[in-house]
């Protein structure tokens, strides 16, 4: 038995003493997770130079070579607690390239990583010197397999010249904290267990265990339950999105977030998604954006720093935190700037182009003229509105080119006075960053030209938190342009799925104003802003918890010996994992307060578009299938969280789908049995048509039946009974258009209420139902088709038996 006694002073009568775990209380780790310390060990042993890219596979060894050491601990000594060398005489040498001969050096790798990945905790070191001046005597109770004298070590390590009146390790006593170490300890001190206390993490060992000896414990855990859940489903995406890199080595970005989230008062839910989730992915950027402006400078240069508005709004608000005044806001949008870069009339039918509806008014206020042919071009649409590829591609006949040039030009000429004015000495400047959330690099592309057309001689580089990075290849040689999350992090498939979902991330991070639309002097003049004022509100709270995240990370990270933003390709990585969660995965909670926000089109247009529509994906599924529907184009904004509103599993079937992970031939459907269907015409006439029932990947039953207007059906008789007795009915949808093809292929997606449907022999509550008699039927009416093709879909869930 070894008790380190350090500093142990004379034995006298104890009335009080403070115990605490060592692991994840007194001191912590630098990495994602405990196995952390497993992975740097792969790294530290030389096995990843040997064997690379193998450190899951190595982490993995190294828990089964534990597990299978206390089980086998157990048989024989009735104990499971075990030391690092029965561990390793466990591992598998040969698949390394190892032989046994090699157990010591894998140890000492392993104590290696721990003394390089643990740090005392300050606020624990407080509490632990606090006690031992006012006379308590303290120490150390820990469940390892590290003995007590390299937890001696370790401990000395992390704090220099630490004393204590004991420590425990439990692999020298055979015994854990859940089942006699404490007595030990409290036999062997001589301590008053009604009088003393211990401080843990673990609530079955530390607490539980310490209350069964009468110690008073006090809880201190990792991480809230909804925080332990957060970090959970960031590994999981992680591990998915950013396949082949070390998941558990951060450089301490998660102990960060962790030990500021301790640190910051209770406060509002949206608060709280700022401090833990926002604040940690934008201080990274931050970062990032120092790093940009850093290699823009240069002997001869003069770089300012501009974030444009309104989505850089937070960002800018978090460099004057961290920087001071340092950097200017700009508001500058791509209908803004595209519209003044023009000498010819492309580059306004290329921003008309992605504009998806679109009226007279609009249009001119969009650039200040309403020339007659445009008019009559509106005019000649229902309610007066077209779509964006329409006007885009009917403008050349519409407009004289000259037009164009003059309303640019007068429109350049107020940007640039603008820039000017924001930009302390704009004209000595060499080099211009700009940041922003991304995504192809419209603004930066168009103030390319801008500054060109005027004689700027201002190298502009952009610095983006997400790069759709093969729009960057038309940059001239001197501009730039980089993405903190760059296709160099994630595939191109999933960047898409990401800006796809980001409407979200910029609803949150953006001004409280409404988009620019010209500029008076200095002055900026705006849109009025369309977005409630309870969305607004919220926003700024989010905000505000993502500033207290800034304000307070650096000091923590000094307290912690912590740099999290170390290496630039782990925290991208990380971030990625960050927002990700965010977009595609999130919480009931989340779902709850961030589910009713609007985005705003910011194209000259007051138009509002849903976040989440509950339905939408639903009919989508039911109609399309499930990877049509992960491919719906907006409105609504947010896809993740419609599929996320489903169920969890659907959002991350969604996630699979956009990682290109999710097997057709898995989750599509496949035809099983056909079944006759009655179609019923409004004078009373019937036929019989045969239909296929599909079974999908989830388990789902689905049917199609297409109908044309000249058959003039009027109901549609569905037999439940003869495929389907019992089950759930989530739905019957229809698509409409000219032909099959159209028609099924058609996003507009209508459900048909259940009111209207008929129930006849069947007996239904809410979504479940069951067939009463063997001619059960379900009727649905059809309603007037409008257009040659109707294409009913209906999808069930079987309880009972279906078909085979």
């Amino acid at each position: 038995m070894k008790i380190a006694t350090a500093g142990l002073e004379p034995r006298a009568k104890i009335v009080s003493a403070w115990s605490f775990d060592v692991f994840d209380t007194f001191l912590l780790r630098a990495c994602t997770t405990p196995d952390g310390v497993f992975e740097r060990t792969y790294e530290l042993s030389g096995i990843s130079r040997t064997c690379p890219n193998v450190s899951a596979s190595f982490v993995q060894h190294r828990i089964q070579a534990e597990s299978r050491a206390r089980r086998t601990a157990k048989e024989k000594r009735g104990a499971s607690e075990v030391h690092i060398a029965e561990i390793y005489s466990y591992f598998p040498f040969k698949l390394f390239g190892l032989s046994r001969r090699d157990l010591s050096d894998l140890v000492e790798s392993e104590f290696s990583a721990e003394l390089e990945l643990c740090r005392a905790n300050p606020d624990m070191l407080r509490q632990y010197l606090d006690m031992k001046c006012t006379g308590h005597r303290v120490g150390f109770i820990s469940d390892t397999y590290w003995d007590s004298d390299r937890l001696a070590r370790l401990l000395r390590a992390c704090r220099p010249g630490l004393t204590w009146h004991f420590l425990y390790a439990s692999c020298d006593h055979g015994s854990s904290k859940s089942e006699a170490l404490f007595a030990t300890y409290l036999s062997e001190q001589g301590v008053d267990a009604s009088s003393s206390y211990h401080v843990g993490d673990n609530e079955k060992a530390d607490i539980k265990g310490a209350k069964r000896h009468g110690i008073r414990p006090r809880y201190y855990p990792q991480a809230t339950p909804l925080l332990a859940s957060t970090f959970q489903r960031e590994t999981a995406l992680f591990e998915l999105l950013c396949q082949g890199a070390p998941s558990r080595l951060d450089h301490g970005a998660r102990t960060l977030r962790r030990m500021v989230a301790a640190r910051s008062a209770e406060k509002s839910p949206a608060f709280h998604l700022g401090v833990t989730v926002l604040g940690p992915m934008m201080t990274a950027f931050d970062a990032f954006i120092a790093r940009r402006c850093e290699e823009a400078s240069g002997p001869g240069r003069k770089v300012a720093l501009g974030f444009l508005g309104r989505d850089g709004f937070l960002s800018h608000r978090i460099w004057q935190e961290l920087h001071g005044p340092t950097a200017a806001y700009l508001e500058i949008n791509r209908r803004v700037s595209l519209i003044a870069s023009a000498d010819t009339m492309q580059p306004l039918v290329d921003l008309l182009s992605k504009v998806f509806k679109i009226d007279a008014p609009t249009f001119g206020d969009m650039l200040k003229i309403m020339p007659a042919k445009v008019a009559a071009f509106f005019a000649g649409f229902p309610d007066g509105i077209a779509s964006g590829e329409e006007l885009a591609e009917a403008l050349p006949g519409l407009m004289n080119p000259a037009e164009i040039v003059a309303l640019a030009a007068g429109l350049r000429a107020r940007l640039v006075a603008y820039l000017r004015q924001a930009i302390p000495d704009f004209d000595d400047c060499t080099d211009l960053v700009l940041a922003d959330l991304g995504y192809s690099g419209s603004v930066q592309k168009a103030l390319r030209r801008i500054f060109d057309l005027e004689g700027i001689k201002i190298r502009v580089h952009g610095a983006y938190l997400m790069s759709l990075d093969d729009a960057f290849d038309d940059l001239t040689e001197e501009d730039s342009a980089e993405g903190f999350i760059s296709d160099l992090v994630v595939t191109p498939h999933v960047k898409r799925m990401l800006i796809r979902n980001v409407a979200l991330l910029e609803q949150i991070c953006c001004s409280a104003d409404g988009s620019v639309r010209d500029y008076d002097g200095n002055q900026v003049l705006r849109e009025i802003n369309p977005r409630p004022e309870g969305q607004i509100a919220l926003a700024a709270e989010i905000q505000a918890g993502a500033l207290a995240f800034a304000e307070t990370a650096e000091e923590v990270a000094l307290d912690f010996c912590l740099s999290p933003y170390a290496a630039p390709d782990i925290a991208a990585r990380w971030c990625t994992a960050t927002l990700a969660r965010l977009l595609l995965l999130p919480d009931e909670d989340e779902l709850a307060l961030l589910g009713d926000l609007k985005h705003d089109v910011n194209l000259g247009t007051h138009a509002l578009a849903p976040m989440i529509d509950g339905a939408f994906i639903r009919r989508q599924i039911t109609a399309r299938g499930l990877s049509a529907a992960c491919t719906a184009s907006a409105p609504p904004m947010w896809l993740a969280g419609c599929f996320a509103r489903l169920s969890p599993s659907h959002a991350y079937l969604y996630t699979l789908f956009g990682a290109n992970r999710l097997p057709a031939d898995v989750f599509e459907e496949s035809p099983c049995d056909p079944v006759q269907i009655g179609l019923f015409r409004g004078n009373g006439e019937a036929t019989l048509e045969t239909v296929t029932v599909h079974r999908t990947g989830l388990g789902e039953l689905r049917l199609r039946i297409p109908l044309s207007r000249a058959m003039g059906i009027a109901t549609i008789t569905l037999p439940l009974a003869k495929f389907a007795a019992e089950g759930l009915l989530h739905g019957v949808t229809v698509q409409s258009a000219d032909d099959v093809r159209d028609a099924a292929e058609s996003q507009d997606v209508l459900g048909i209420t259940a009111e209207s449907l008929v129930y006849a022999g069947i007996q239904r509550n809410g979504d479940h139902y069951r067939a009463e008699t063997e001619d059960g039927c379900l009727l649905i009416p059809v309603a007037p088709m409008t257009q040659n093709i109707a294409i009913y879909s209906i999808a069930i869930t079987p309880l009972g038996a279906g078909p085979k």
